[in-house]
């Protein structure tokens, strides 16, 4: 005759205790992946400004990298740029004698309109005012709870921006170089790229995948932020819980109107504010000689 089965006994022969270690296992996991995040984050973004710090301190002479850091902090700070942008711009902005470029030998516009774009702030030049509101209004869009923005610099996305997204996402992600995301076949191609399922898209590899997946995203859609030549300056991505079974001409169409409206006003912020920064910057360096 056979019997029921018997559950487990633990050494006392008492009832099984709960996997209290499970749960620990998992939060040390989570842990590891943040740290990681973070070192990753690190890693990429140091090289950029060092080499920003080197072209400071052979064009101006400076005696030691401190002083240039402490250049591009005050830039940055006083134009409200971040400094990772500051220093791309040192890198790719020809340089002059008088400076890479005078504020006074510049034709001065205001920004472009940005219609749609709900802003919280009064000052239409702050680019994180701008990148917040252009990434709700894509998420607002397509209907998404997360999604992210991205700046083109020295070759490469750098996430600027997020909503909802976890921390070993952002990390992961802070700076995507290669084309195995649906943002950088979006700014590849030039043209909005639609992930209907994270999990069987053969656009990422594998750890990207699973990052986002992780993330609880099953579907993403990528929109270039184009100049006026349809060059991709920058990138809004959104992020689905479930998949998607695509978008609406109008919704497309909208997004598309989004994309154009925000990249001219980003060629705007490069050619004005940044320029602005610039020009602050070697007459700080200059006066100190």
């Amino acid at each position: 005759m056979s019997q029921d089965p018997q559950p487990p006994s633990t050494a006392d022969g008492g009832a099984p205790e709960p996997d209290a270690n499970s749960a620990a296992v998992r939060g040390e996991i989570a842990r590891l992946r943040e740290q990681n995040a973070d070192l990753q984050e690190r890693l990429h973004a140091r090289p950029a400004i060092s080499l920003a710090q080197g072209v400071l301190m052979e064009r101006y002479r400076l005696p030691a990298p401190e002083s240039s850091f402490t250049l591009l902090r005050e830039a940055s700070q006083r134009f409200n740029i971040r400094l990772h942008t500051l220093a791309d711009a040192v890198v790719r902005t020809p340089h002059s004698p008088d400076g890479p470029a005078r504020a006074t030998d510049r034709v001065r516009t205001p920004p472009p309109p940005l219609p749609g774009l709900r802003i919280s702030g009064a000052d239409r030049t702050h680019q994180g005012e701008v990148l917040s509101a252009a990434l709700h209004r894509v998420m607002d869009i397509t209907g998404a709870g997360m999604g992210n923005v991205q700046l083109a610099e020295g070759g490469r996305l750098r996430m600027v921006r997020h909503s909802g997204l976890a921390r070993e996402f952002t990390g992961f992600f802070a700076f995507v170089d290669s084309p195995t995301t649906s943002c950088a076949q979006a700014a590849e191609h030039r043209r909005q790229v639609t992930v209907r399922d994270v999990a069987t898209a053969d656009v990422f590899d594998e750890d990207s995948r699973q990052v986002i997946l992780r993330a609880g995203s099953r579907a993403c859609h990528s929109v270039p932020l184009v100049n006026r030549a349809g060059v991709p300056i920058g990138m809004a991505s959104s992020h689905h819980e479930r998949p998607l079974p695509g978008f609406t001409r109008a919704q497309l169409q909208a997004l598309e109107t989004t994309g154009l409206m925000v990249g001219r006003w980003l060629s705007w912020h490069r050619n004005t504010v940044v320029l602005d920064a610039l020009d602050h910057l070697h007459t700080t360096a200059t006066a100190e000689d």
